[in-house]
């Protein structure tokens, strides 16, 4: 148990609301989404450069695919941590309002 603000906060029982647990399993099941898809999309590189000739072709003059691909891996970095910041914010207002739920009594 926590005190916030003058109030006695029990997680446990938090925990134990379905808005809680259906807002940790919508966020989990996101995590892992981008998790497996930026390691998919990271490990590709290697994969490509090593076992293929895919992305030794020359694209531009000399510049090869694999340039290319590399300058896409940093937008993707950047996309998918702007894409989890907008859904982390979605999150943190979902979180806050289960404890807000809880605090009318719904998790008494």
């Amino acid at each position: 148990m926590e005190k916030k603000g003058g109030k006695l906060i029990d997680y446990e029982k938090i925990a134990k609301m379905e808005s809680f647990r259906q807002l940790s399993r919508k966020k989990n099941a996101f995590l892992w989404t981008m998790t497996v898809i930026f390691f998919v999309l990271y490990m590709l590189l290697p994969v490509l450069t090593s076992y293929t000739k895919i992305l030794h072709q020359k694209a531009i003059g000399e510049i090869t695919w694999v340039w290319f691909y590399s300058f896409g891996l940093f937008i993707m970095v950047w996309g998918l941590a702007h894409f989890y910041v907008g859904r982390a914010n979605k999150f943190d207002k979902e979180a806050k309002e289960i404890i807000e739920e809880y605090e009318r009594g719904a998790g008494q």
